[in-house]
């Protein structure tokens, strides 16, 4: 077999300095494990100074390769993690609006509650109480301002009656159905109440202005008596309306006249009261009669 056309003595060389370099490294080793070895033997104290002066020299190494050990065995734990991160978040998100819808309906029962606590309180306190509804609807822009009610005349309901919330005066039944009827709110520019102001008493006349608001104008003197912030109330005057009935709160002056909004708004009330239409005698003698029985009580 011919010789090769070129040789590579360079190559050759190095390979040969690899193997001779492994050999000395793998007997000084071996030497260095069996002198370890005999002074571990011969002197057992020596040997475990050297030990500790070892692993002191080697603990910077050790902690850095523990640390990244550590760090690869949590690789996978910490992929899962970012894996699982995207459900997860789903999950607390679809449990977030979970909660939220209980916390809406919770408080709609509470506010529900909080009506019938105060519908329940107005129909003891009041007399000439026909029945109770709901406004089920309410007019805002046609010519007249009415609100559906859910009780007619099967429940004894009928036109001319006064219809009051918990919050003041609503209006008072225009047409009776069976089973549902039509109140002119105090909005509407037809409806006209008796009113005074609660801290002197002095009286004034409430007509709507078809805006959600009321006027007012006073009755007994020729400038405008009222300001922002008075209160009015129903006076009994003329009937219908019982008195003390709150009707609404002045928010300004406009002239001889004060605008003001009512206390009972009928897009935000539910429950109502339907009473009787209000008769100053007939009041006057419930009133002495039920004054004549406390005396006999008292008597007794």
């Amino acid at each position: 077999m011919p010789p090769p056309g070129k040789r590579r003595p360079g190559y050759d060389r190095k390979a040969q300095y690899g193997l001779f370099a492994s050999y000395v490294i793998a007997l000084a080793g071996a030497a260095l494990g069996l002198l370890l070895l005999m002074i571990s033997i011969a002197d057992p104290t020596g040997f475990a100074a050297l030990r500790s002066v070892a692993a002191e020299i080697t603990r910077p190494v050790s902690s850095g390769l523990r640390t990244v050990v550590v760090g690869i065995g949590n690789l996978d734990e910490a992929v899962a993690a970012y894996i699982n991160a995207g459900s997860q978040n789903a999950a607390l998100l679809r449990q977030v609006e979970a909660n939220r819808t209980r916390l809406i309906e919770a408080e709609a029962i509470r506010q529900e509650n909080a009506r019938l606590k105060r519908l329940l309180r107005l129909t003891e306190s009041e007399t000439g109480v026909v029945s109770a509804g709901h406004l089920i609807s309410s007019t805002s822009s046609s010519a007249a301002r009415l609100a559906r009610l859910d009780i007619g005349r099967a429940r004894g309901v009928q036109p001319g009656m006064p219809v009051r919330a918990p919050e003041g005066l609503v209006g008072r039944v225009l047409r009776a159905g069976p089973n549902s009827s039509d109140v002119l709110l105090l909005i509407d520019e037809g409806n006209v109440v008796p009113v005074r102001r609660t801290t002197d008493n002095i009286p004034g006349i409430s007509s709507g202005r078809g805006d959600g608001t009321v006027e007012i104008r006073a009755l007994n003197t020729e400038r405008n008596p009222f300001k922002p912030g008075d209160i009015l109330v129903t006076s009994g005057i003329g009937g219908i309306y019982r008195p003390n009935i709150p009707v609404a709160v002045v928010a300004r002056l406009e002239g001889d006249r004060a605008v003001a909004f009512p206390l009972a708004n009928p897009s935000r009330v539910e429950l109502v009261l339907v009473q009787t239409p209000y008769r100053p005698a007939e009041a006057a003698r419930e009133a002495a009669a039920r004054e004549v029985e406390a005396s006999n009580a008292g008597a007794e």
